[in-house]
């Protein structure tokens, strides 16, 4: 493929390669992985465990459900699904193995190992069979891929019919004044805090742009249908500093 052809895609604002996508945002969580939990608590003063909690009373897990939770990381979501059905099983899937060693870590501790499977794997070519899972969940990494109706289409696949995918995922505050604020301390708190605890603010950086480029509620909400689910509605967290979205294959 020339020059010309090649298609491209962004990392943060930066304008890359498609085929380069990947293998940057794999480098960023390689190297955070040892901190992410603690980052992300730190970034978002603890909230993001009241978003995840949040995610859970509008998922309502059931026992004897199968979870996928793709970019599934460190375990933090499917640990609260098997908290609340302890006799449903979940598969941790994420592109990046230092992330899943993290979470296989945690779930020892957590009593959790016998219920979870951690599988190294790509959110746009999944690798599992068509209607394996009865729930789908992404939290803070739809933004990352690559092609994000790719990974939108797979989980459309990989769900059952009755299936239910959620995703979290930071997203845009409807007022302008409040979002120039949000953004503030985004980008002058966060990636300080990245070098401070990580001593990474680069990645950290990475992350704060990808929010901004991520669709708003109702671009995303569209791109969920048009990967073939229903019944699609969306909730904000925080004013919209992030939000849930929610689909059905019918």
């Amino acid at each position: 493929m020339s020059t010309s052809e090649t298609k491209t895609t962004h990392f943060g604002f930066k304008t890359v390669a498609e085929d380069d996508k990947a293998r940057m945002v794999h480098g960023v969580f390689t190297n955070v992985a040892s901190k992410y939990d603690i980052m992300n608590d730190v970034m978002s003063v603890g909230i993001h465990r009241v978003w995840k909690d949040a995610m859970m009373d509008w998922l309502a897990p059931r026992n004897g459900q199968r979870l996928l939770d793709v970019a599934g990381g460190t375990g933090d979501i499917s640990f609260r699904f098997l908290d609340r059905a302890p006799k449903a099983s979940a598969v941790v899937l994420d592109m990046t193995e230092s992330m899943l060693v993290e979470g296989r870590k945690r779930a020892d501790v957590a009593n959790k190992a016998d219920r979870l499977d951690w599988v190294v794997g790509d959110a746009m070519a999944l690798p599992f069979e068509d209607g394996s899972f009865d729930r789908y969940t992404i939290s803070f990494g739809i933004r990352n891929v690559t092609r994000i109706a790719d990974a939108l289409s797979e989980a459309y696949r990989v769900l059952k019919p009755g299936g239910r995918l959620i995703v979290l995922e930071f997203s845009q505050l409807p007022n302008d004044g409040m979002q120039k604020l949000y953004d503030l301390y985004s980008f002058n708190v966060i990636p300080r805090m990245g070098k401070l605890i990580a001593d990474d603010a680069d990645s950290y950086q990475y992350l704060v742009e990808s929010i901004r480029k991520f669709p708003d509620q109702e671009t995303f909400a569209q791109m969920i249908r048009n990967a073939g689910f229903e019944n699609v509605k969306y909730r904000n967290l925080s004013m919209g500093i992030a939000a849930l979205h929610s689909g059905w294959k019918i």
